[in-house]
């Protein structure tokens, strides 16, 4: 069957923007944060949610913060040493964004993530839902990885990489990596005079001369440094997310790059967000798991309303709480794809009564919702 698919209602009139800020931007090379850089970068941020766009901020500085605080000992070069600083700094770290946000007025919260947390569907929903919650709230998630905690399993390894499944996490319009260079140059502009930025990259792959600029190639064997942004910029295009790598030097970096001048290094997307979040559904879709809708629930979804359990007829199948599940009407047609917020089990025990009652019925409340219209894609 030939479906023309859309995004339920998820895009507004305003821009997701993820912001991955590095530890050399944060210290400006010393050893110490760099509380008046720090600041600066909070300004524009705030200036950027105040004309209404959702801001993510992904900031490294754990570590050198962890340091900062002990004084800067001499410690052996071990994962367990890097969990204690990273446990030591984080706490400061939040702080010092806290005070510099309450400046403008602007609540932040803090979230730690691992590559469990966005692998796993039920983690990925739980974090999903709550920075879609915060973001809509007007609050700025300043987001880390969970170092205190990751093993080499779980671990991401750079925050860079970090920001790309965040921007694929919340659907962003752009990701800005800051970084202490001007972009991605033809070479190593410190040893090659002749060296040139690369404004744009817009071909369905990176080209090979590109990624040996960055320092790597892309079968992974570079490390670290601008290889690692290159590929968090060639994972982030591929989720429908534009990307600019960019100085955090500059003087107003941020704003000119959300007011579409030309600086650093921009790579386009390769698919529209609306794309990828249909691709993502597709793929993850249940053979098995459904629900059938009445009427009434069937004309709200298709004028980007969320599915409430009050507008649920029929249960077919089994599925978990995170699972894709398929939406039909009472002519048992396809209206929406979902991932929901409660397993079949507890949606037969809720399925016809209010959303108000839900607590009342299991003990507990997840949300309102069924399938939030952030979760959904509508099959028309």
């Amino acid at each position: 069957m030939d479906l023309k698919i859309k995004l339920g209602n998820f895009m507004t009139d305003n821009r997701t923007i993820v912001i991955k800020v590095g530890t050399s931007t944060l210290t400006g090379g010393s050893n110490r944060l760099n509380q008046p850089r720090m600041l600066d970068l909070v300004r524009q941020a705030a200036s950027l949610r105040e004309r209404g766009e959702k801001i993510c901020l992904v900031s490294s500085g754990a570590i050198a913060a962890g340091r900062e605080v002990l004084g800067f000992p001499e410690l052996q070069k071990t994962i367990p040493a890097k969990q204690m600083l990273a446990a030591i700094g984080q706490p400061r770290l939040m702080d010092i964004y806290q005070q510099f946000f309450r400046v403008y007025g602007m609540p932040v919260a803090q979230i730690l993530l691992t590559r469990e947390d966005i692998s796993d569907r039920k983690r990925y929903l739980n974090a999903r839902n709550t920075l879609s919650s915060l973001l809509d709230q007007g609050v700025v998630p300043i987001i880390n990885e969970n170092d205190s905690v990751a093993t080499d399993e779980i671990h991401i390894g750079d925050n860079d990489n970090l920001s790309a499944m965040v921007a694929s996490l919340v659907d962003a319009d752009l990701l800005v990596l800051l970084t202490d260079q001007d972009g991605i140059y033809t070479a190593d502009p410190s040893l090659n005079p002749d060296a040139k930025l690369i404004e744009k990259i817009d071909s369905n792959e990176i080209p090979d001369t590109v990624w040996k600029a960055a320092g790597g190639s892309k079968n992974g064997l570079g490390t670290g440094g601008m290889v690692t942004k290159l590929e968090a910029a060639d994972t982030a295009r591929r989720s429908g997310t534009k990307v600019i790598i960019a100085s955090g030097e500059l003087p107003d970096i941020l704003m000119r790059i959300a007011n579409s001048e030309q600086v650093g290094t921009c790579i386009m997307p390769l698919v529209d967000t609306l794309e990828s979040r249909k691709r993502y559904m597709l793929a993850g879709v249940s053979k098995i798991g459904s629900v059938m809708v009445d009427a009434g629930a069937k004309k709200a979804l298709l004028t980007g309303g969320s599915l409430l359990p009050v507008g649920i007829k029929k249960i077919r199948g089994s599925f978990d709480r995170g699972e894709i599940i398929t939406v039909l009407d009472e002519e048992e047609n396809p209206v929406a794809l979902g991932m929901v917020n409660y397993s079949a089990r507890d949606v037969k025990k809720i399925m016809g009564t209010q959303s108000g009652q839900i607590e009342y019925v299991l003990g507990f409340v997840i949300g309102d919702e069924v399938i939030h219209h952030n979760n959904m894609v509508l099959l028309k």
